[in-house]
């Protein structure tokens, strides 16, 4: 049963945007406001007719979600003359009390709200979208679609941290994982890829973009990710470190005299690729590493081992692998990371084929008598929430 649903996805300076066709995942249209709140924003919306651009404040999420309703009137297609079913919310946190998507009310606001001290950079621009949405949109049923719901299946030995447990009961302190949207698509393509059913699959899914994120999905469910309490957890990421030692927050508040709120900024802003090469873009990374700069050398290194230990770890959680995934910007375009994090890895079955692999147009990079599958998947949160938020108003 087709319907289109109009996905939102509200950032705290930014309104991105899609009407998507939840049956076939095409976009009528598309737009991003950026910039909200200050002197110049930036919209563009990308319909039917081509690409409109305006610079102009807008002042806040209200009226980024009033412009992107005028676009839609004036450059199409127009919201009235197509069957909306639903608008489709992601929100980032939803700690352990969302395993699903849910439909928007007042009880989610107030459930989600109390989740801000888990993703205070996120789920305050979240619950300000989703309460411009409800006043502009009032006779649409409004869905929220969690970017942790996909991991609330990690049983409690991959999910708990070996702190005291009153951590985890009064302040929350657990594993939650993040990218569960992309996971969960890219999880369900790749059975399709490979013509077999998602429930007799074990795969390795790598969303790789400035955010990077690894899990092991076993039967279309997540049985452990990278990414923990916050996303900073697990691989070298753009900007954010990933995996450490704990202790380096104490270290630096005793010989620099950094606080606490300090470290967690670099950590979070200015490590990662950027902190190892001075540039978060992989792009750019891959130019430099090209022009033999040895500090893009040691970064792209260093990054690939990382995921290469993150396979082999995930490759003893699962026992058996069927195919490993690489998606999002760096996953689907870079061939390089795809051959080094590869590398070795023949005895567990792993053979990637370097013609198929430098092929952008292939999404099986393996070798045809490879034990395990490696593909390249291109992930489309947009359509998933779309899915995702068709099921809860057609249940």
């Amino acid at each position: 049963m087709s319907g289109h649903v109009l996905v939102i996805n509200a950032g705290s300076s930014s309104l991105k945007y899609s009407l998507v066709d939840a049956k076939t995942g095409e976009a009528a249209a598309t737009g991003l406001v950026e910039r909200i709140g200050e002197e110049q924003s930036h919209h563009v919306h990308h319909g039917p007719t081509g690409d409109f651009d305006d610079d102009q404040a807008v002042a806040d999420h209200e009226a980024a979600l009033e412009a992107a309703v005028r676009a839609f009137e004036t450059h199409g297609p127009a919201l009235a003359d197509v069957d909306i079913v639903a608008v489709g919310h992601r929100v980032v946190h939803g700690g352990d009390r969302f395993a699903a998507p849910a439909l928007v009310d007042d009880e989610l606001i107030a459930a989600v709200t109390d989740l801000v001290p888990l993703a205070p950079l996120h789920n305050p621009a979240n619950l300000e979208g989703i309460e411009v949405a409800r006043r502009l949109l009032p006779d649409l049923p409004h869905v929220a679609v969690f970017d942790t719901a996909f991991h609330q299946t990690l049983p409690p030995y991959a999910y708990t941290y070996a702190v005291p447990s009153s951590w985890q009961d009064e302040y929350g302190i657990r594993r939650y994982g993040f990218h569960g949207t992309s996971h969960s698509f890219v999880s369900g393509q790749a059975a399709g890829l490979l013509g077999r059913k998602l429930e007799d699959l074990n795969l390795i899914v790598l969303h790789l973009g400035n955010g990077c994120s690894a899990t092991a999905v076993r039967g279309g469910k997540s049985v452990d990710t990278s990414m923990g309490l916050t996303p900073l957890e697990g691989l070298v990421m753009g900007t954010r470190s990933g995996d450490l030692d704990p202790a380096i927050h104490g270290h630096l508040a005793r010989v620099a005299g950094r606080s606490a709120e300090e470290t967690d900024r670099a950590l979070n802003s200015e490590s990662g690729l950027k902190g190892l090469t001075g540039a978060n873009d992989f792009r750019e990374v891959s130019r430099r590493r090209a022009a033999g700069d040895e500090r893009a050398q040691l970064g792209f290194d260093i990054y690939c081992y990382r995921l290469r230990k993150y396979i082999g770890a995930y490759y003893a959680v699962l026992g058996r692998v069927d195919a490993i995934v690489f998606t999002a910007g760096v996953g689907q375009h870079s061939a390089e990371v795809r051959a080094a994090a590869l590398s070795d890895l023949e005895s567990l079955g792993i053979h990637l084929d370097p013609v198929r692999n430098a092929d952008p147009t292939d999404q099986i990079a393996s070798t045809e008598d490879s034990a395990v599958a490696v593909l390249v998947i291109p992930t489309n949160e947009e359509w998933e929430i779309a899915r995702q938020a068709l099921d809860v108003v057609r249940r």
